[in-house]
């Protein structure tokens, strides 16, 4: 049973990203169509998909371009079938788990944020109730 395939189109559909952005991500390194049709046209894995989710989940915690790409090669590494070496892929966790505790403090941020400009707009509405 081959994998089903997707043109870009549905791909932008699916995580939410536009064509152009999609195109972006594949120009900078962080993610390459499976294979192309006939016709030229990009098609893509539920793979592909799922890692477009990851870096469109990184984009609002500020992680940069390079950052995206080194957290994927880490995700890679790990879930790949290749021999790596217990001492590597206990690298890899610490290295994995490193951009966990960064994506939690950025979280955290984002939180305290809200929670700001939640109390701003109730402050708002509270003048103009008076």
């Amino acid at each position: 049973m081959t994998e089903r395939q997707m043109q870009i189109g549905e791909v932008a559909e699916r995580t939410g990203l536009s064509l152009r952005t999609i195109r972006h991500y594949e120009e900078v390194g962080l993610v390459a169509p499976s294979a192309r049709s006939k016709g030229g046209f990009r098609l893509y894995t539920e793979a592909d998909v799922e890692r477009l989710m990851v870096i469109r989940r990184m984009k609002p915690l500020d992680f940069s371009l390079e950052e995206m790409r080194d957290l994927l090669e880490i995700t890679d590494k790990i879930t790949s079938d290749d021999a790596v070496s217990s001492e590597e892929r206990e690298r890899l966790r610490e290295r994995l788990d490193s951009y966990r505790k960064v994506a939690d403090a950025r979280c955290e941020t984002l939180r305290a944020r809200l929670l700001a400009a939640e109390d701003f707009a109730a402050t708002l509405r509270r003048r103009l109730e008076h």
